[in-house]
């Protein structure tokens, strides 16, 4: 018999955000995060914002980091953390308030309850978690990845090491606990994640071709893109109607941000990088992209490049908006790697804009 649920409260720390406005497009940004230590957003193809977007998660290195959450309500921090110690591998559920995360070999469902305070400074927000223990991984698996939820909220898949050699990706029922293995190889790239739209397509990085998709009805996996020697392709995203973006060019230091049908290979160029003959890689990574995102209700894509910025493609005419700008040093530092809110109005990224790495929120004028 799995362990019955129980429910136990999460530390809550008092607001530290700062709001400011970004100096070359006049977008409104909010760092959530002001601390010293290293703050991360979720990487890009895990979902971050709780379903009613009350929270966005994030990690933290401070002394009493982990996982964590940010309050829109109040700006207090929440820590997610359990009794038995802390969790990662962290995804937000797709239709409820809800985090799925992992702790050790044990993959948890961890409900949230917010109760938010009139005055955070006098008396905190309260924050429950309500902890469902799914499955414990066998003992010749061990996590390779961060966890990621179909389409239709009935499986999550993980990256996984093999005990005896090689790696794979498994799906977890996520009502029965059920773990299933869908393929296995020698190696990978990991970028574990389903389609947004089909419950039975998942992607992954593989290592002679980038692009590959697996049905896990028959796990069979498949390179949906050939690639060119020397060709870059990178950092793919799946969107709306199974679409999958991502990054590349045929030159060096050429990124556009593409989209590829996957069924019948069909590849176009949703925002357009540049390259010049005798450029240098600087100012070619001011104008190409890496990481592509594109919002839940297709709307958008987002992207960043080397320097921090970040712009936002009109996924009807694919006009290009900046939305913000020096988020990162070129040379160093953490990328942005955006994610998206719910509703296509917000983006999460991490910002060496105030000197250390924090989580910063943009969200979209309005008149976009």
């Amino acid at each position: 018999m799995p362990p019955k649920a129980r429910t136990y409260p999460l530390e809550v720390s008092e607001p530290e955000h700062q709001r400011i406005k970004d100096p070359v497009t006049g977008a409104d940004l909010l760092f959530i995060t002001t601390h010293p230590a290293r703050d991360l957003n979720l990487y890009f193809h895990e979902r971050s914002f709780l379903a009613d977007e009350w929270m966005v998660l994030f990690t933290s290195e401070r002394e009493r980091g982990g996982l964590m959450g940010y309050l829109f309500a109040t700006g207090e921090l929440v820590r997610i953390h359990t009794p038995e110690g802390r969790v990662g591998g962290a995804t937000a559920a797709k239709s409820r308030n809800s985090v799925f995360v992992l702790r050790g070999r044990q993959v948890l469902e961890l409900a949230l309850r917010i109760q938010t305070s009139q005055n955070p400074f006098k008396a905190p927000s309260q924050v429950f978690a309500t902890e469902r223990v799914i499955c414990t991984l066998p003992e010749a698996l061990s996590p390779a990845t961060a966890l990621n939820e179909n389409a239709n909220g009935s499986l999550l898949s993980l990256g996984v090491n093999f005990a005896g050699g090689g790696v794979g990706i498994i799906t977890i029922d996520v009502r029965r606990g059920r773990v299933r293995e869908v393929c296995r190889m020698e190696s990978f790239g990991g970028h574990v994640q389903w389609s947004r739209t089909s419950p039975y397509l998942l992607s992954f990085a593989g290592r002679t071709n980038r692009l590959m998709v697996v049905d896990i009805r028959n796990g069979k996996p498949r390179a949906i893109y050939h690639e060119a020697p020397g060709e870059l392709v990178t950092h793919e995203h799946w969107w709306v109607k199974d679409q999958i973006l991502f990054c590349g060019g045929h030159r060096d230091g050429e990124s556009h941000v593409k989209v590829i049908n996957p069924f019948t290979g069909e590849v176009r160029i949703i925002g357009a990088g540049a390259w010049w003959e005798g450029g240098t890689p600087a100012q070619y990574a001011k104008v190409n992209w890496w990481h592509p995102a594109g919002d839940e209700n297709g709307r958008w894509v987002a992207a960043d490049n080397w320097h921090g910025d970040i712009a936002l493609f009109d996924a009807r005419t694919t006009r290009m908006y900046l939305l913000t700008t020096g988020h990162r040093t070129y040379g160093g530092g953490d990328h942005p790697h955006v994610g998206w809110d719910r509703r296509s109005r917000r983006v999460v990224f991490t910002s060496h804009k105030l000197g250390s790495v924090n989580v910063c929120v943009a969200t979209i004028p309005e008149g976009w």
